[in-house]
């Protein structure tokens, strides 16, 4: 379906990675229709033509630490921009992410008026806490999904889920010459080259550190020919490489986009946290173990709450158990180390029709999520014309 006029759209995004599914979002609505659009967002979405109403950097760290000071600022936050989308009246407001934030504009929102609100990036339901998608029906019109298993949780609850597939579809991919020459460099061509990833943050840093380092200790007993590397994410460079120091194995710290995309390419196999990382290795058909432990009262809780048996997504998009995973008392070096082997000893042989399965089902080779998502939101909108 089409609008044939001019629409106002107001979307909120408040981290980095809502920043770009964001730019996404909005070149696919400006390419299907005229649009004007107001909200918060980062420098992506203000390439796409976003003015900002204040800098999404005051809602990008939303941990309950940093949430304290800033309280009371975040509330005011919360109304201003609520106000703002009562006053403007737009067609719709495509909330991304950070539910903290959105959902408690979206509150307001829907106190004072009928406006569309569309939520984008459904939450976890099927892993835990399901009564969410009962209570997301209440807040919200219309969810957009990045899995395809998602939409039935949120529609027995009457609201409107759309699968618009996963942004790690889209991601560039390093060529084969580029990894060749990434190999060359380290003096690897004929050696196993291991991707190393203890999460993005530092708190997982420092509690996988030690487990990691351990199990490459073991594991470089068998295969001690082999190159370690471990991409970091922007800032922690310097904590990492404390974290690190004292690992039995070398390992060699990268920091810029491009090594880390011929590195993700190129490595034989990889040590990782759990997360959407195990996307981005599937995207790349690297291999994988995933390994994982929090602190113990929130493993704990999650123990006790969890609703799938894997949380790896590669598994659960697949609907295979082929990616091991060592989770919480299981995080054990030396299984860690002896499934690493395996799965580089077999080439990665029992993953790769899982890897390409995955990939397959969160859109590859479909439209872009950018543009599917214009088209959810604009069938929604001109739903509700055709209900008026």
């Amino acid at each position: 379906m089409t609008v044939s006029r001019k629409i106002k759209v107001f979307v909120i995004a408040g981290e980095a990675s809502g920043d770009k599914l964001g730019a996404a979002a909005m070149a696919g609505l400006k390419s299907l229709a005229d649009v004007e659009f107001r909200g918060v967002g980062g420098e992506r979405m203000a390439e796409e033509g976003l003015e900002s109403q204040f800098p999404m950097s005051e809602l990008s760290r939303m941990g309950i630490a940093e949430i304290l000071p800033k309280y009371f600022h975040l509330k005011r936050r919360i109304r201003e921009v609520a106000r703002a989308i009562l006053d403007w009246q737009p067609d719709v407001v495509l909330t991304i992410d950070s539910p903290d934030f959105c959902l408690r504009v979206a509150d307001i929102v829907k106190a004072e008026s009928d406006i569309r609100i569309c939520h984008y990036v459904a939450p976890t339901v099927w892993a835990w806490r399901p009564e969410r998608a009962a209570k997301m029906a209440k807040r919200v019109d219309q969810v957009l999904a990045l899995f395809p298993f998602e939409p039935p949780y949120f529609e027995k609850e009457g609201l409107r889920c759309d699968f618009v597939g996963h942004p790690v579809v889209t991601e560039d991919l390093a060529s084969c010459d580029e990894v060749m020459t990434f190999r060359n460099t380290y003096n690897l061509v004929d050696k196993p080259v291991v991707l190393i990833l203890p999460g993005s943050r530092k708190g997982e840093v420092s509690r996988l550190a030690p487990i990691f380092g351990e199990a490459l200790g073991f594991f470089a007993k068998t295969h001690p020919e082999a190159g370690y590397f471990l991409p970091v994410a922007p800032g922690l460079k310097d904590y990492v490489a404390e974290a690190v120091k004292d690992w039995p194995v070398k390992v060699e710290l990268i920091e810029d986009r491009e090594s880390k995309a011929t590195a993700f390419r190129g490595a034989d196999v990889a040590l990782a946290a759990s997360g959407t990382v195990s996307l981005e290795l599937a995207a790349n058909d690297t291999p994988m173990v995933v390994a994982y432990r929090m602190n113990w009262l929130t493993e704990q809780i999650v123990r006790r709450k969890l609703l799938v048996d894997t949380v790896t997504l590669v598994n659960l998009v697949s609907e295979t158990r082929v990616v091991p995973e060592f989770l919480g008392a299981d995080c054990i070096p030396q299984k860690i180390a002896a499934s690493l082997s395996h799965v580089l000893n077999t080439k990665g042989a029992e993953q790769h029709p899982a890897l390409a399965l995955t990939m397959e089902r969160l859109g590859r080779g479909a439209e872009p999520p950018g543009l599917r998502v214009a088209r959810a939101v604009l069938d929604g909108i001109a739903q509700v014309q055709i209900a008026d």
